[in-house]
């Protein structure tokens, strides 16, 4: 049964969730600012449906990045973080530090033995990977290329995933969200220097690896400053490790279902030209708030969910889960409000010049419009399932995620030849929802989480205000010429930013400034509840000292893991 919180034990706790979300969130922001410029200057060099390098880059750099969610993140999210925090808490350091040495070294082994053999397979795999391909000879090989460059990301986001994970159950969590800054470093350092759509295919990908490498060292600084004696060593197999791979191998699958999606619709599509691009381009603007929100969230959410599941506290358990629902949906509905009313808009005017055209925004438009709807429950998936991961129960999503995987697939292959190829976005967002109301039904079934009354309420409200947010950008949208018109005399930086840019920008901005007074007015959120949430709360030392001293702030030092 689930018991209330009580509102005077639950702000510290909440006020710490929320502050090491934003610290996770204003660092992964950054990271998915420069990844919108790296983008640009991506889709700029090589286009979509004009030329096939831009399919070839987005294909070699999906694959590794799938089995990175599934080895890597979706894994020790699942499993490990959870262990590792139990052991923290029940045998001390050193007892946990050993596991995590001896997962980490599993890991290498696996992804190291994984990659190689998927380069050296790749020729014979792209066939199953991108079939469509094979009618052009040309991208086919390119993509084969690249992929063999790309796939050894893979051990090197393994190792910093894990290592990020032993940064978070000690709740630091500085490095493991500003760390992807740096494959956005080094993909424009060597993109801009290139001339021609398969030059900048092939430099990126070089890029891809060096920022793997980059992010893998950068995190075992890491955790050797935060004194966590997390050592390399020849993998071996203890009981400990058995109980992981147990845990981790559904987990992996359940929390990787979304991507695993993603890249189905990839192979689905792969014989039309660019309409991997135009899914690739979609994604990078929906993953905004699934990163900024779902993922910073969860980070932040899981260990203090899995204290308080082995404390048997369900008051703290339920309200960890009522702030990190509501709190995700007061950031996220506004984003699917805006994805769902002016996708094609956010599209010309962001990425439409150089080689990828106008064309290619209104087909990148409709899947983004059908992502739009999927967003929230992309954002719920990835907090809904924290609360069965944080109770070592991997099996139940992992059903649910298979489930999800079979009705994508379904539905996504009826869509694909009776609408076109968005329909492979609109059946993602179906499978999302159908992941979502899923783990909801079995969590409020079980006794383990079901949203109180006053987070029903404040649900509602924030949709309300996002409505009302959606219909004032569709109301600008329909002025559109209008209003690029009165920019029409502008042009920067030989015509890369004109009329249609500043149009976007300005509606955007106006967006922004709009949400907050809405969100206000219709009291889904209240003034003091944002100013307790920033305000430092001494009735939770742990980890708001630990935070602090992740900033600097504490006389221990500028100590920024």
């Amino acid at each position: 049964m689930i018991v209330p919180a009580p509102a005077s034990s639950a702000k510290p706790q909440g006020s710490g969730l929320i502050r090491s979300s934003m610290i996770y969130s204003g660092l992964t922001l950054v990271s998915r600012l420069m990844g919108f410029v790296r983008d640009l200057v991506i889709s700029y060099a090589m286009g979509a449906s004009a030329t096939f390098a831009a399919d070839a880059f987005n294909t070699a750099f999906a694959f590794p990045n799938l089995f990175r969610r599934i080895f890597a993140e979706g894994a020790f999210a699942a499993a490990f973080v959870p262990a590792y925090s139990r052991s923290l808490e029940q045998d001390g350091e050193e007892t946990a530090d050993i596991l995590a040495a001896d997962a980490m070294a599993l890991l290498a082994a696996v992804t190291l033995a994984l990659s190689t053999l998927f380069a050296l397979a790749m020729p014979w795999l792209m066939y199953v990977i991108a079939p469509g391909f094979a009618k052009i000879p040309a991208k086919f090989h390119l993509a084969i290329v690249l992929t063999q460059i790309t796939i050894w990301y893979l051990p090197c986001m393994a190792i910093y995933a894990h290592l990020s994970g032993v940064l978070n159950a000690r709740n630091r969590f500085i490095l493991s969200a500003g760390a992807p800054i740096l494959l956005n470093i080094w993909t424009l350092v060597t993109v801009l220097p290139t001339h021609t759509p398969a030059g900048a295919a092939t430099w990126a990908s070089w890029g891809v690896l060096f920022a793997g490498v980059s992010q893998a060292l950068l995190l075992m600084w890491g955790v050797k400053k935060s004194g966590a004696q997390v050592h390399w060593r020849l993998p071996r197999i203890t009981p400990e490790i058995v109980a992981l791979i147990r845990r981790a191998v559904p987990g992996a699958l359940a929390a990787s279902a979304i991507q695993v999606n993603i890249f189905i619709s990839g192979i689905l599509v792969s014989q039309v030209n660019g309409a991997r691009s135009w899914l690739a381009v979609a994604d990078r603007l929906y993953q905004l708030p699934l990163g900024l929100v779902g993922v910073a969230i969860g980070v932040a959410l899981l260990p203090r969910l899995s204290r308080a599941v082995h404390a048997s506290d369900g008051s703290g358990a339920q309200s960890a889960m009522d702030e990190a629902v509501t709190f995700a949906m007061a950031l996220t509905l506004p984003a699917a409000a805006a994805l769902i009313a002016i996708p094609e808009f956010l599209i010309d005017g962001l990425y439409t010049r150089g080689e990828f055209t106008h064309l290619d925004a209104v087909q990148t438009g409709r899947a983004l419009f059908y992502y739009g709807i999927g967003t929230p429950a992309f954002v719920l998936a990835q907090l809904y399932s924290r609360a069965f991961f944080a109770r070592q129960d991997t099996r139940s999503p992992m059903i649910f995620a298979l489930v999800s995987v079979a009705v994508n697939i379904g539905v996504g292959v009826s869509l694909v030849y009776w609408v076109g190829f968005w329909g492979i976005a609109a059946a993602t967002a179906v499978a999302a929802w159908l992941n979502v109301g899923q783990m909801a039904f079995t969590l409020a079934r079980r006794g383990h989480y079901r949203p109180s009354r006053r987070a029903w309420s404040r649900l509602i409200r924030i949709l309300l205000a996002s409505l009302a947010l959606g219909l004032v950008l569709a109301g600008i949208q329909a002025f559109r010429p209008q209003l690029q018109g009165a920019f029409s005399g502008f042009h920067l930086g030989h015509h890369l930013v004109g009329a249609k840019e500043l149009a976007i920008v300005l509606t955007c901005l106006v967006g922004g400034a709009l949400y907050p007074p809405l969100l206000f007015a219709f009291g889904g959120l209240r003034l003091a509840e944002v100013k307790a949430a920033l305000r430092r709360q001494p009735r939770a030392p742990s980890l708001d000292q630990e935070i602090e001293e992740d900033l600097g702030k504490t006389p221990a030092g500028p100590d920024l893991l």
